[in-house]
């Protein structure tokens, strides 16, 4: 709390005002929040599984999954969504577990191309599924709202592991299965 009071005199303002007065205790809450992924182990999000699928061996696509993060270099928010696909091998994971996942390292400082590595090689890790693609959509306020002022500017990324990467038509498939909701205005 004394380094947010520092941060709010370094601004030019007065810590102890009324309005102020609780502000670093509601930022520490808030940091407790925005940075709870670090206390959060993914791949134990995954660890629960389930074989009772009667053969079922097509892709299953979770799209839309709205995130919050922050970015490493000015702690400034990154809004966004990822979408996630995997060939399921034997079993299959609840998909609030995979929800749970992009949460968890959402809330750590981040960078969107590590991010998208993460969730990707997490699920490929503990699933072992024939193959795992992740999109990741994401308006970074360190260039909206700062330096260049660029609202608007939406940063793709993405990683194609096993079939997704090595078969065209498995990763097509899966970029029209997420194509409705790509791009859509907000």
């Amino acid at each position: 709390m004394d380094a947010v009071r520092t941060l709010l005199r370094w601004a030019g303002d007065n810590p102890v005002r009324e309005g102020l007065a609780d502000t670093p205790k509601r930022v520490v809450e808030a940091f407790g929040e925005w940075f709870g992924g670090y206390d959060v182990d993914p791949r134990a999000l995954l660890a629960r599984t389930f074989s009772e699928t009667d053969g079922y061996d097509e892709i299953v696509a979770l799209r839309g999954v709205r995130f919050s993060s922050h970015c490493e270099h000015h702690l400034a928010p990154i809004i966004g969504k990822v979408h996630i696909g995997y060939l399921p091998r034997r079993r299959v994971v609840g998909i609030s577990k995979l929800a749970r996942v992009v949460e968890a390292f959402a809330k750590r400082l981040q960078i969107q191309e590590r991010l998208t590595s993460q969730i990707a090689d997490t699920i490929q890790d503990v699933l072992d599924p024939l193959g795992v693609a992740v999109v990741v959509e994401a308006q970074h306020h360190c260039m909206t709202t700062r330096g260049v002022h660029k609202p608007g500017v939406v940063m793709t990324t993405s990683r194609m592991l096993g079939s997704f990467r090595s078969n065209p038509d498995t990763r097509r498939e899966f970029l029209s299965m997420i194509e409705p909701d790509r791009l859509k205005a907000e």
